[in-house]
């Protein structure tokens, strides 16, 4: 495997740098070149909305970036470290410290109490004692609005209080980045713009970099910068995190 260039120490929390992702064999008529010569830097702090149409690779792109994937060529750089040369282990330790999910159906366990959903990613990291474990799930739950729900099953919640419960999942760690795959696209208009809120806050408070695949120009708009692909290619946005406000 070739040796990815040479990080340059700076903001970035995560970047693509000429990366393709190919599935199948890309020289056959079933082949699908996902994503062709993709390069984009996202800055901590930074909210980056990504945009297209189904298929243009929006997810494709959120799945290398938060490291549950790897390009067939090119390189990823993920809190300053090249996926490439790390172990499964090493780049699932990465994961789970550097990135929270944010996705379009939430994917809560139903088995699970709200607390114990919140509450998953810290045991998973087997960092703190189970005392700090909930103490922390509880102040997300509050900061989300759900506190009086932590004893709840997600099956007994809303969409917007599933999609809450998520984003509170996803940011319990402290993460450095936020990947949201569409977070409002199952929502009604109040649930979403609380939704946004709450992405919105945790930039602009927490220094977060959040990087959103998006169908919904309202939710773009409050991005500070929107990268728009077609065709596995960036065609507008642009790639280093100089610019490009919501259009």
């Amino acid at each position: 495997m070739d040796r990815p260039p040479p990080f340059i120490p700076d903001t970035a929390v995560a970047e693509a740098r000429a990366v393709d992702k190919l599935y199948g064999d890309s020289t056959s008529a079933s082949g699908v070149a996902a994503l062709q010569g993709v390069s984009l830097s996202v800055q901590a702090g930074e909210f980056v909305a990504l945009v297209g149409r189904s298929g243009c690779g929006k997810t494709t792109l959120l799945n290398l970036l938060g490291g549950m994937d790897t390009p067939t060529r090119g390189a990823i750089w993920l809190a300053g470290q090249p996926t490439a040369l790390l172990s499964d282990s090493e780049l699932t330790r990465l994961r789970r410290g550097a990135v929270g999910f944010v996705f379009q159906f939430f994917n809560l366990l139903p088995t699970l109490s709200v607390q114990e959903n919140v509450e998953l990613p810290l045991l998973l990291q087997g960092e703190l004692a189970l005392a700090a474990v909930r103490r922390r799930a509880r102040e997300v739950l509050q900061a989300v609005g759900l506190a009086e729900r932590a004893a709840d099953y997600p099956h007994r919640l809303s969409g917007g209080q599933m999609q809450r419960v998520a984003l509170a999942r996803a940011v319990v760690h402290r993460p450095r980045l936020i990947v949201a795959d569409e977070p409002t696209g199952n929502l009604d208009t109040t649930s979403a713009d609380q939704v946004l809120a709450l992405l919105r806050g945790l930039c602009t408070d927490q220094h977060t970099a959040i990087v959103m695949a998006t169908h919904s120009p309202e939710a773009a708009a409050i991005a500070d910068r929107v990268v728009r692909l077609r065709d596995g290619r960036i065609v507008a946005g642009h790639g280093d995190g100089a610019g490009d406000g919501p259009p």
